[in-house]
């Protein structure tokens, strides 16, 4: 099947706001008195908000009503957009942005598959948002990765099947999530880690769409 559309994942694929997630949740952790590390933070890439603060919870023995999950939620996310608000234009990863323009030059329909509620925000201040022919993020699914929800509905969006789409994705979660969708995927960053993906890249550094058909065919 010809591919026709890419679902972009944002968190370490468009910019890297690794760190300050990492930074928001050690800080609410910290709060909470449960040790948070970068291994545990590794845990939660491509992970709602609600399940990474499950995660926390479960890990310091920690029993909340719903109410109090809520605030602590809406507390992380305030240490993160305090953190995230210097990112700017220039701050997509290198790369990205002209594969993107090549890939729309081309005629190809583009998409963002993110579990991040911010997702607007965050390709508003990267001066992105009308690169993409839809958006999906946190606040239209119910289930995060490695559920294949939020791709499902970003290839629904471009009127395309999975096998018609291609994913990129830098977390073990979202590469399980496309493989159950049914989706070719692409992972950027740790070989081990996302080693089932068809192929993967470092970054986007110098790619385009003939050196990425040339990885998938050689996959």
């Amino acid at each position: 099947m010809t591919i026709k559309g890419f679902i972009f994942d944002l968190d370490g694929v468009i910019v890297d706001t690794a760190s300050h997630h990492f930074a928001a949740w050690q800080i609410l952790a910290e709060d909470l008195g449960v040790p948070f590390d970068e291994k545990d933070n590794e845990l939660l890439k491509g992970v709602s908000r609600v399940d990474s603060l499950e995660f926390i919870l479960n890990k310091g023995g920690l029993v909340l009503d719903s109410q109090t999950k809520l605030r602590l939620m809406e507390k992380k996310n305030a240490h993160y957009l305090s953190l995230a608000g210097s990112i700017g234009v220039n701050d997509a990863l290198p790369g990205i942005v002209e594969f993107i323009q090549e890939l729309k030059s081309l005629g190809m329909q583009v998409a963002l598959g993110s579990s991040s509620k911010n997702a607007h925000q965050i390709l508003g201040q990267l001066e992105l948002t009308d690169a993409f022919n839809a958006i999906v993020d946190g606040n239209r699914i119910t289930l995060s990765k490695p559920d294949p929800e939020v791709f499902m509905l970003g290839a629904r969006l471009m009127g395309l099947t999975p096998s018609e789409c291609l994913v990129f994705e830098d977390a073990k979660a979202g590469v399980e999530a496309a493989i159950d969708g049914g989706f070719q995927v692409v992972g950027v960053g740790n070989e081990i880690e996302l080693s089932d993906a068809d192929a993967i890249i470092d970054d986007f550094e110098e790619m385009n769409w003939e050196r990425m058909q040339n990885l998938l065919s050689n996959s």
